[in-house]
């Protein structure tokens, strides 16, 4: 089968692998039918993620069909239609009985990190009655793709962990797709104000039809002192990080209002400065958190009731043998004004 796969930073080829086959009796072989390229691939592309090493198929997210089950799976057989979760999860171990689902013993964050991934024909997919969701007929296969990953990490680590509340005013840091998701799920708490900070003024753009109420571009002004003119110079109640830049971390700390909360999501590859000096008697709190996908069946509902469109963050569509062209549009997203992209096989 044909594959992306990763050599390094910087270095990957669309190449030919061999076909995955059932290790254990929990696991599936999945052909895939849509997935995607999330910001997480391009941190492992810039050497963030060490885990990553040279020979793995990337790729987390997806939708396929069924090829093959072993016998152990109940959930599932040769032929299903189904969703791919980002997260693997062994259903047993401590951790997933806390619905830690990413800090799994035997699973967690997985796929196209530590084993080969979905950006390619086929993959297994280990304790398949747990990491996979059957998806109905007539589902929109492309809306589901952003439930692999994006839709419950905006809305675990940042809209849940930063405890957004009815009239809370929320400021997000990056409005790239985790970003967005962060911004469609944070309005299932009615906040008063939403406000996306972005330096490509399109993702701005974008954000107000996604229901952003006000836009700071930091390239173009004072990001600290708009916020704080916007928000009466108390600062926000919710400060959501989703790029995974230094800059971003801190610009968040210097936002957050007194008994406010900063909920990172993004993935950081150098370190960030904490400000205690600043902000040890503030009463904040700062969460993390990878996705442990516990909320994915009700996001999945809240998708099949035209609740959640998931879908406006599709701006591109390739097949899988386009993926390093893909690669390309999606690693310059502001020159292509690109969001997220369908890759189909």
């Amino acid at each position: 089968m044909k594959a992306l796969v990763y050599h390094g930073p910087g270095k990957k080829l669309w190449e030919e692998k061999p076909k995955p086959v059932l290790t254990a009796p929990t696991d599936a072989v999945v052909k895939i039918s849509k997935t995607t390229i999330c910001g997480t691939d391009l941190h492992i592309m810039k050497g963030d993620v060490a885990t990553v090493t040279d020979g793995r198929i990337l790729g987390h997210e997806g939708v396929g069909i069924i090829e093959e089950t072993g016998d152990a799976v109940s959930n599932f057989k040769k032929g299903d239609h189904v969703l791919i979760s980002c997260i693997t999860s062994c259903g047993k171990c401590e951790y997933c009985k806390r619905g830690m689902y990413s800090h799994c013993e035997k699973g967690g964050w997985i796929l196209g990190n530590i084993i080969d991934g979905t950006q390619a024909e086929y993959v297994r997919i280990p304790y398949a009655d747990n990491s996979l969701y059957p998806i109905p007929a007539g589902s929109d296969e492309e809306a589901l793709v952003m439930l692999s990953d994006i839709l419950p990490t905006g809305f675990e680590c940042g809209v849940l962990n930063g405890q957004v509340k009815p009239g809370d005013t929320v400021a997000i840091a990056g409005a790239g797709p985790v970003g967005l998701a962060a911004l469609l799920t944070a309005q299932f708490y009615t906040p008063a104000m939403l406000i996306m900070i972005d330096m490509d003024d399109n993702r701005l753009k974008v954000s107000r039809t996604f229901g952003a109420s006000q836009f700071v571009n930091p390239q173009k002004e004072d990001a600290v002192r708009k916020i704080f003119e916007l928000t009466g110079n108390k600062g926000v109640d919710v400060a959501i990080e989703a790029v995974g830049v230094p800059s971003t971390f801190e610009l968040c700390q210097s936002i957050v209002a007194p008994g406010g909360h900063i909920a990172n999501i993004g993935v950081h590859g150098k370190k960030a400065d904490l400000h205690l000096e600043r902000l040890w008697s503030h009463n904040i709190t700062i969460t993390t958190r990878l996705v442990d996908t516990v909320t994915t069946p009700m996001l999945f509902k809240s998708v099949q009731s035209n609740k959640l469109a998931p879908e406006k963050l599709i701006t591109h569509h390739f097949r899988l043998d386009d993926i390093l062209h893909a690669y390309d549009v999606f690693g310059n997203a502001a020159k292509e004004q690109a969001l997220k992209v369908i890759l189909e096989n």
